[in-house]
């Protein structure tokens, strides 16, 4: 992908979230089941990020794990982020994943639930993981997950992207989809890259994390996403 149109999606990401911002928000009430298997890694006192914190639903989840943290959430979204403060107070902030605003060695873990799969290009990707290695301490934890669009209720899409990128050209890379948002009357297609297993691990080894875990959290026995959980060591 050319970084130009990579660019591009990015803006387009952030406007995209703040059209559909309230919306969206309704939709994300509560805790997706399979997060469940992550509290392990709630660890008391620790110092944790947030990226693409949202609505900050995430933070409720932690709240509930009844431990002490040092949280902050950070989203590219500036409506989705007043929603979060309107909802549980400042600790919420914008900020964009690819310039994250903290010093080297900030953060014990760092979270990034249904981010990665928002961001374009391999050059994003990496980009965005090596950011947040800088703000993780040593031994600190990424946890990652992103959408597995490779079900059937995605095929049509992910066939129509293929087609349209090998006969008609397209700026997209393979694997990339737009999936309409709809509120209404209004349409609103949301850049999506389809992962692989094998794609975040290389992406994770590229970044200079050694990979703990990296599995499939299932939802009524299906693949719904792909986790990822990399330690930074130097």
């Amino acid at each position: 992908m050319k970084p130009d149109y990579a660019k591009y999606l990015i803006r387009k990401t952030k406007q995209d979230f703040d059209k559909i911002a309230e919306h969206f928000s309704e939709t994300r009430k509560r805790i997706w089941p399979e997060i469940e298997e992550l509290k392990e890694y709630i660890k008391e006192g620790e110092k944790m990020l947030d990226v693409g914190c949202g609505n900050g639903r995430l933070f409720e989840f932690f709240l509930s794990q009844n431990k002490r943290i040092d949280y902050t959430g950070i989203d590219v979204s500036e409506k989705l982020v007043k929603i979060a403060q309107r909802r549980y107070g400042n600790y919420f902030k914008v900020a964009n994943i690819l310039n994250l605003p903290f010093k080297d060695n900030s953060f014990d873990t760092v979270w990034a639930i249904a981010v990665f799969h928002h961001i374009p290009s391999k050059g994003l990707r990496l980009k965005a993981l090596k950011e947040i290695k800088r703000v993780l301490k040593n031994n600190g934890r990424v946890i990652i997950t992103c959408w597995n669009l490779f079900q059937l209720r995605y095929f049509k899409l992910l066939l129509k992207y293929t087609f349209i990128k090998l006969f008609r050209g397209s700026e997209l890379d393979f694997k990339d989809l737009l999936i309409p948002w709809k509120e209404k009357d209004v349409v609103i297609e949301r850049y999506h890259h389809a992962f692989t297993k094998r794609e975040l691990r290389k992406l994770f080894k590229k970044a200079g994390f050694k990979i703990e875990k990296l599995q499939y959290l299932k939802r009524r026995n299906k693949k719904f996403n792909i986790l990822a959980i990399g330690v930074k060591s130097e």
